[in-house]
């Protein structure tokens, strides 16, 4: 077997953990013996959600040997040259997992390489690409018929979370498995955390007073210090924190951490990550909008989703021209108090289950919303168990099946090999 580079394009964080990291771990699986000749390189491209440590986190998958920040992006594109000069070897194949399809056909070519896409939604540059995985039968709807054998229908790479939810942290801070755990996702950016963090916390001391017996965490997101986090419950740097409620969190460096609140509540934060194995134990979790709600849906875990809009231009993590649109500086607060009030006024879906089922399985709560009227919603569910199962089987039967990372590695392997 001659040596083989295997390129993979991606952008932002949700990207690289629910697509890249099982696909990464594929390869080098069904590489077996033979993994040494084949090496694996990681190019970022510009993502509006990115929040700067997506570098960091592709470091720290052991499966690839080689990663470029999105800075270098467009200077690979146009010019073909990487920041550190890779040399690259003749034969090899380019791989989408997040960004734009058209890249992977402009640095297939550029490169002379295979090129595979993973079709989520649609697939697109069907002419000039050799190969996709498309996560269900209607990707490939309307193809022509003389393209149709460079698909291959490989499943959702976001339902691969059900094969890793006995990976993270244990239980053993807890002392009790029998234990009502909550989880609580505020997100990992920002302007996610400005909102949500204040307001997961009010809803968590609310429910505490009612069900002391409950435990709480955070899943901390592999970009973000414990000590941003903490800024977000602090009233002197979060004015955010005033509108939701009168209260603040002290963050204690133990093993494992922990906010601590006056009510001496303490919120455990869980630092592992994949977290799926405590995620997958939680009774229930509040969570914010985004590819966590996917996660948690391939898990089957109970859910409440959360948009809170105390403030019209705190959200800007949009796609596309609308999330780039928010975030211009100056103009930008306008923009995205504009497309904020749009987006509300269209009551679409947001959260991931609900999209896949075209119909609301979770909760979706947006607006100005109450910590309050929250907490009497997950406590309604908390004292009425059959209606978190009945949540819970619904959530199973809409994930797509596990197992698209080793059929799209598959196909990858078969334009190399």
């Amino acid at each position: 077997m001659e040596f083989v580079d295997i390129l993979i394009l991606s952008n932002g964080p949700g990207e690289l953990t629910t697509w890249v990291r099982p696909v990464v771990e594929a390869l080098r699986k069904q590489l077996g013996n033979q993994s040494e000749k084949v090496r694996i390189s990681l190019m970022l491209s510009p993502c509006p959600h990115a929040t700067g440590k997506e570098v960091a986190i592709a470091n720290s998958y052991r499966e690839i040997d080689r990663v470029q920040s999105a800075d270098y992006f467009w200077q690979f594109l146009l010019s073909g040259k990487t920041a550190e000069n890779w040399d690259w070897f003749s034969r090899g194949a380019v791989v989408f997992l997040g960004g734009d399809q058209f890249f992977t056909v402009i640095a297939a070519k550029r490169l002379g390489y295979r090129s595979v896409i993973y079709a989520e939604w649609d697939a697109r540059w069907w002419r000039w690409v050799d190969g996709f995985g498309a996560m269900n039968g209607k990707v490939i709807e309307g193809i022509p018929n003389e393209y149709s054998a460079k698909f291959r229908i490989v499943g959702d790479l976001m339902a691969d979370v059900q094969l890793r939810k006995n990976q993270g942290l244990g239980w053993e801070f807890l002392g009790d498995r029998n234990i009502e755990l909550i989880g609580l996702l505020p997100g990992s950016k920002p302007a996610k955390l400005a909102q949500g963090v204040p307001l997961t916390l009010a809803i968590a001391e609310y429910l505490y007073q009612k069900r002391p017996q409950t435990c709480f965490m955070i899943p901390v997101a592999p970009t973000l210090e414990l000590s941003t986090l903490a800024k977000f419950a602090d009233s002197k740097f979060n004015p955010v924190l005033s509108q939701i409620g009168d209260f603040q969190a002290s963050l204690h460096y133990s093993n494992p951490p922990y906010f601590q609140l006056a009510s001496g509540l303490k919120i455990y934060l869980c630092t592992e990550t994949p977290a799926y194995g405590l995620l997958s134990q939680c009774r229930l979790c509040l969570t914010t909008v985004g590819a966590n709600t996917a996660e948690l849906g391939s898990l089957g875990v109970p859910m409440i989703v959360l948009l809170p809009t105390q403030q019209l231009d705190a959200m800007r993590a949009w796609d596309g021209i609308p999330g780039l649109l928010a975030n211009l500086p100056l103009a930008g607060s306008l923009f995205a108090k504009m497309i904020n009030w749009i987006v509300l006024q269209q009551k679409r879906r947001f959260a991931w289950p609900n999209i896949w089922a075209k119909t609301e399985i979770v909760p979706e709560l947006v607006g100005k919303l109450d910590a309050k009227t929250i907490a009497e919603l997950a406590l309604d569910y908390l004292e009425n168990p059959e209606k978190l199962q009945q949540m819970r089987d619904r959530l199973v039967q809409v994930r797509g099946q596990p197992g698209a990372a080793e059929k799209l590695a598959k196909i990858v392997l078969e334009q190399v090999l």
